[in-house]
C-alpha cells in the first residue's frame, strides 16, 4: 500500500473538523456539513455520533476540542517516491508547473523500468511549451464555455484559422495523443492538439452563436468478426476494445462471434487494430468493411509486407 489509510477521506474529514473546532466551537449542522463535504454520505451515521457523544474523545459537548495544534499530515517516504515517479511523466506539466522537488528521495520507478506495447511512437510533444500553453487555454475555455480562435496545420501543411467552442478533451493511450472535440462553423470538429500552432480566448462579443451551429455529422457503424480463442485471443480482444460498445457470443468450442460499434471517423484505426490480431480474427460483415480489410492487405502485399 503506497498511500496509508491514515490519509483516507475519514481521517481527512476528522482533521478538518478538528481544525475548525480550534478556530471556533462547532455547531451540529456545521459538523454534519464538514462530514458530508469531506467523507461519504453514510459517514454521518458513524463520525457524527462518535464525536458528538465523545466516544472519540476529540470534541467536547460544547463543540470545542481538546486538541491545541491543527493536524498536519506530512507525506511518507514511499508516498514521496511514488509522487516523484509520477512527476517524471511529461503530461503532468500540461496541468501545472508547480511541482515539488522531493530532493530527499529517489523516484519509486522510472520510464526505463517498463515498456509499453501496442503504442504508436509519434505521440504528442508534451515538452513543447506552445503545446502546454494551448492545452491550458483550451481547458480554461472548456470550463468557462468560451469560444476560442485557433491556428492549426491542416493535412496539406497549410495554417488555417478556425473559431470553435471547445466541449471536451479526449486522450488516446494507443496513439498517445490528445484530441479536442469542439463546436464550430459550419460543423463540429475533432482536432489533434499536436496540429494547433496557437490559440486565443475570444471576448463575449466574439462568441459563436450556438443556436446557429449545425450538429456534428457523425455515423455510428459496427463490424462483426469471428474469433478463434487461441493464445488468449478473446481476452486480448476484449481488453484491446474495452472502450468500445461490443457484444460477444460463443458459437463453438473455441470460436466466438464479436460485434463492435464504432464511430465512422475511427474506421481506419479499426481496420488497423483488427488486422493486428492476424489469423485469429476473420471479419464477416459488413461487406464494405471486409473490402477495407482486403484493400489494406493488398497494399501491404504490394509493399512486400
Amino acid at each position: 500500500m503506497i498511500f496509508s489509510e491514515l490519509y483516507s477521506a475519514y481521517y481527512n474529514a476528522v482533521a478538518r473538523i478538528i481544525k475548525t473546532a480550534i478556530d471556533h466551537p462547532l455547531k451540529k449542522n456545521e459538523l454534519r456539513d464538514i462530514i458530508e463535504q469531506n467523507a461519504f454520505g453514510e459517514s454521518v451515521l458513524t463520525i457524527e455520533p462518535s464525536l458528538s457523544q465523545e466516544r472519540w474523545q476529540l470534541l467536547k459537548s460544547d463543540g470545542t476540542t481538546i486538541i491545541c495544534n491543527k493536524p498536519d499530515m506530512p507525506l511518507t517516504t514511499i508516498q514521496k517516491r511514488w509522487l516523484k515517479a509520477i512527476f517524471m511523466d511529461p503530461r503532468i506539466r500540461l496541468f501545472t508547473d508547480d511541482l515539488p522537488d522531493f530532493n530527499d528521495v529517489e523516484p519509486l520507478f522510472s520510464p526505463e523500468d517498463y515498456t509499453v506495447f501496442d503504442k504508436y511512437a509519434d505521440g504528442d510533444d508534451y515538452e513543447d511549451e506552445n503545446y502546454r500553453c494551448s492545452f491550458r487555454l483550451i481547458v480554461e475555455a472548456i470550463k468557462a464555455h468560451s469560444a476560442i480562435r485557433i491556428y492549426m496545420e491542416n493535412r496539406s501543411g497549410r495554417i488555417v484559422k478556425k473559431v470553435i467552442i471547445p466541449e471536451y478533451l479526449e486522450y488516446s493511450e494507443k496513439d498517445d495523443k490528445f484530441r479536442l472535440i469542439a463546436k464550430g462553423k459550419p460543423y463540429a470538429w475533432t482536432i489533434n492538439l499536436g496540429r494547433i500552432r496557437s490559440c486565443e480566448l475570444l471576448t463575449q462579443d466574439c462568441e459563436i452563436d450556438e443556436g446557429q451551429m449545425e450538429q456534428p455529422v457523425t455515423e455510428n457503424r459496427s463490424v462483426v468478426f469471428e474469433l478463434i480463442d487461441q493464445r488468449n485471443a478473446l481476452e486480448r480482444v476484449l481488453l484491446h476494445f474495452a472502450h468500445f460498445e461490443k457484444e460477444a457470443e460463443k458459437i463453438g468450442e473455441d470460436r466466438y462471434k464479436v460485434k463492435i460499434c464504432y464511430d465512422q471517423s475511427d474506421e481506419t484505426e479499426m481496420v488497423i487494430r483488427i488486422l493486428s490480431f492476424g489469423p485469429m480474427i476473420k471479419v464477416t460483415e459488413p461487406e464494405d468493411f471486409v473490402n477495407l480489410i482486403k484493400e489494406r492487405l493488398m497494399k501491404q502485399r504490394s509493399c512486400g509486407l
